[in-house]
């Protein structure tokens, strides 16, 4: 097999870990999930037990000043203060991470740092 597919294989794997020790661990928290494609960010706050997002946010929404790059760090760090104070906002305090197969380095602890300094808690 070719490099890419093993790595697209790898990060199917991490996810669905990721994905069950979410769903074994907390039944009737909210979730945060936080997706990155190559140029932006999209976060998501999931109420898994009715099916639905309760808030979402991404570095392409209006309530996300305009700026020159959506895929760096600093747009991660933005994105992860803006939604934490949506939250606190709508109260919601705790959450649940969920990284969706992404590593824990660079733009996605970054995010995460920041919604943890802006109130949230997971």
């Amino acid at each position: 097999m070719d490099k890419l597919t093993l790595k697209k294989k790898r990060t199917i794997k991490r996810k669905f870990r990721i994905k069950n020790r979410i769903r074994s661990s907390s039944r009737n928290k909210l979730r945060l999930c936080f997706n990155k494609s190559n140029k932006n960010f999209y976060a998501q706050i999931i109420d898994d037990s009715k099916g639905h997002t309760v808030l979402g946010l991404s570095t392409l929404s209006k309530d996300f000043k305009d700026s020159k790059s959506n895929g760096n760090i600093e747009a991660a760090k933005k994105l992860g203060k803006l939604l934490a104070e949506k939250a606190l906002e709508k109260g919601i305090k705790q959450v649940v991470f969920d990284r969706n197969g992404c590593l824990f380095h660079g733009k996605v602890k970054a995010f995460a740092d920041a919604a943890r300094e802006n109130g949230l808690e997971f």
